[in-house]
Order: C-alpha cells, then sequence, then structure tokens
C-alpha cells in the first residue's frame, strides 16, 4: 500500500484549564473552543444540537512512543497488552482524537463545551453534531478491563 500524506486545516483551539494527563472527571471539565472568524458561521444553528462531536489533534505528547503498536493502556500492570486500535491511546500513528461534548453556549466564535477530554492549546479539526441515527448503535460490547479503564473518566 503506498502511504499518502494530508494536510489539514485547524478550525480553532481548546481553551481550557487541563494542560496534562488527566484520567478522571473529564465530565465537569468546561472548555472554550475558539474558531478561526473564518468559520464562524459554521456554528450556526449547531445550539439547536444538545451535544457535538469535537475532532482534534493531540499534539501534546512523546511522539516517540507512537510507534510502538501493542502497549499497556495508560502504561498500567492490571491492564492487558493490546494494540493502539483496541483502545483509544493518544500515542497513534496519527494522535487524532474525538470526543462527545454537550454544547453549553455559542458566542460569537467560541463554542463552549462540558466534557471535551483534550488539552489547553489543542488543535481542533472540526465538529459535527451528534445525530443518534448517526452515533448510538445497539449491541456494542466493550471488554471488561475497558470498562475498568474507564472507571471515573467521565
Amino acid at each position: 500500500m503506498q502511504q499518502s500524506s494530508f494536510i489539514l486545516k485547524q478550525i480553532g483551539v481548546v481553551h481550557s484549564e487541563i494542560e496534562g494527563k488527566t484520567y478522571t472527571n473529564w465530565d465537569k471539565v468546561i472548555s472554550e473552543i475558539h474558531l478561526e472568524q473564518a468559520f464562524q458561521e459554521g456554528l450556526y444553528k449547531l445550539d439547536q444540537y444538545s451535544h457535538a462531536i469535537i475532532v482534534f489533534f493531540m499534539d501534546q505528547f512523546d511522539s516517540h512512543a507512537s510507534h510502538q503498536m501493542i502497549k499497556r493502556p495508560r502504561d498500567r500492570e492490571d491492564m492487558p497488552e493490546t494494540g493502539v486500535f483496541a483502545q483509544r491511546t493518544k500515542y497513534r500513528p496519527n494522535p487524532i482524537g474525538i470526543s462527545v461534548v454537550s454544547i453549553e453556549g455559542i458566542q460569537d466564535n467560541i463554542l463552549i463545551v462540558k466534557g471535551l477530554d483534550a488539552n489547553n492549546n489543542s488543535p481542533v479539526l472540526d465538529i459535527k453534531p451528534y445525530i443518534t441515527e448517526f452515533d448510538t448503535r445497539k449491541n456494542v460490547e466493550v471488554p471488561k478491563w475497558m470498562k475498568t479503564l474507564m472507571e471515573n473518566y467521565y
């Protein structure tokens, strides 16, 4: 397979109190997404939704670990070794993050959200409305170790 490169535009930046690694209580974090002025009109009527999906770039990490395809989630000894595509680690070939957030408000070019697990100054790549018919599935299975890992995350 021939590898390709892509150029993505940053549409905005996250402003929040989170500066480093944290693995708990993201549901309490209020963040502001400051959009570039050119994209402000794209927020029109987004406030009719209760939730959105934020796509962001996880650029604030030690990238040498992204070459390791099998690792323990959060380097915890009580977690099994798994491939990076079987977890939501930021240590992956393309450190792209996604979060479902509640929309708390919109002020001009600023989207205020709750529950975004992105650090302060993370580049935002896209915003999509959360639409139940697209984004919810029935009969979803998740391994027991992942349920343990996610305790108190949100």
